[in-house]
């Protein structure tokens, strides 16, 4: 399993599709061994990570540099260096260290994971060295994922993207929108039957130490929270601004009915003004990062979540939704209405969806949601359909593609 993003690496959530895989593989007769590249070349690392990584795991790490860090001058590099990306330095220690992990241990397929396109190159050239059969794993379209200053690595990505799919013995994709997408492009990989999707999930696990769900009685104000970064393309926040300013001028809401919790938002300073223009200080809270456990006591303890997914988006699922969809408070969705996210949450339920840049309809699916969650009618998740989107499902999904592929 070739992976950049693995502990005790600290970027996003991007490590955790892959410890899912690690986790619940063995009880599907599969024995995973984990290609990843040395601490040195993640951007920020987190000791406490290393406790995530099940004991019974082979973990091995190659060299690698991260070309911005370690080969820049004051911020500034030569843009070949960073064919397909700023970590293609770990490519060939990788590929070395591959072949004798190969032999070592009787490896019967690899499998690659994408934002890092280095990762699938290294089991391309694994692939081709051995004639194993190769899974590569694209979570977000390439498109999604590129650095768009770096023409060279756009380029790049492009070229590397056309091998994968012409040589990978099955490329997996997280939503049915993403794989329509490349079937577009590639079609002959689609009637091949080479494409296939295995959701993003959350895992079991990482719930173990929450309180049992129990009802209560909704609180005054009402505590509203959102979890991770917001930026004004794609999760712009600033039309749910106004519509909040709108509902509390006309005195339908106020800080006395709802406090609204945004948690890592990112761009603070900007949305700090924003939120003071408005007259929004007393309703909405910008808070730093915490842990991704103490986020999850958090939202637990929220009375309802909040989610922006705009249409550029429509082929992406946020990791959290599925944290979200797991802890069971009602979700009022700011998404793209012909997205996967948005069918993700019509299907498992528990959510009121609205377009995330009309703030007419926000205010008014505001006003009902806020209305349903103090008379608690608020919608629930079904339970069974959630289940469908745990790691432990996934890592099911993937050992029958492991089977089907290995001859």
């Amino acid at each position: 399993m070739i992976a950049f993003h693995f502990p005790p690496v600290a970027m996003g959530s991007g490590h955790l599709r892959t410890l899912g895989f690690v986790r619940y593989l063995p009880a599907r007769g599969w024995e995973p061994t984990v290609l990843s590249a040395n601490a040195a070349a993640f951007p920020r690392v987190d000791a406490e990570n290393l406790k995530l990584i099940p004991d019974d795991c082979r973990v091995h790490r190659a060299f690698a540099l991260d070309v911005r860090r370690h080969l820049s001058i004051r911020g500034r590099y030569p843009g070949f260096l960073a064919q397909p990306d700023g970590w293609a330095s770990w490519w060939p220690a990788a590929v070395a260290q591959g072949l004798q992990l190969i032999h070592r241990h009787q490896i019967s397929a690899i499998w690659s994971t994408y934002p890092i396109m280095t990762a699938h190159c290294i089991a391309h050239t694994l692939s081709r060295m051995t004639g194993l059969p190769w899974v590569a794993d694209f979570r977000d379209p390439v498109v999604n994922s590129v650095e768009a200053g770096n023409r060279f690595s756009v380029s790049s990505q492009k070229r590397w993207e056309q091998r994968v799919l012409a040589h990978a013995t099955r490329t997996t994709f997280t939503t049915p929108g993403a794989m329509r997408g490349y079937a577009e492009q590639y079609p002959q990989a689609f009637l091949d039957g080479r494409l296939v999707v295995i959701p993003n999930g959350y895992d079991e696990t990482t719930f173990s130490d929450l309180p049992v769900a129990v009802d209560r009685q909704p609180r005054r104000p009402l505590r509203l929270v959102h979890s991770g970064i917001l930026y004004p393309e794609g999760r712009n926040p600033l039309p749910f601004f106004n519509a909040l300013a709108d509902l509390k001028a006309a005195g339908a809401l106020s800080e006395e009915d709802v406090a609204i919790m945004l948690r890592a938002s990112g761009s603070e300073a900007m949305y700090t003004e924003e939120i003071r223009r408005r007259g929004l200080d007393r309703m909405i809270t910008l808070a730093p990062p915490i842990s991704n456990r103490e986020a999850l006591h958090e939202q637990f303890d929220a009375d309802a979540l909040l989610l922006f997914q705009g249409r550029q988006y429509d082929r992406q699922i946020p990791a959290k939704v599925y944290e979200y969809l797991r802890i069971g408070r009602p979700i009022f969705a700011l998404v793209g209405e012909d997205g996967d996210t948005a069918a993700l949450l019509r299907r498992a339920g528990g959510a009121t969806l609205v377009p995330p840049d009309d703030v007419a309809a926000i205010a008014g699916g505001l006003c009902e949601f806020v209305q349903a969650l103090r008379d608690e009618r608020a919608p629930a998740a079904n339970a069974s359909v959630v289940q469908e989107y745990s790691r432990h499902h996934g890592a099911v999904l993937l050992a029958s593609l492991l089977d089907e592929v290995v001859v």
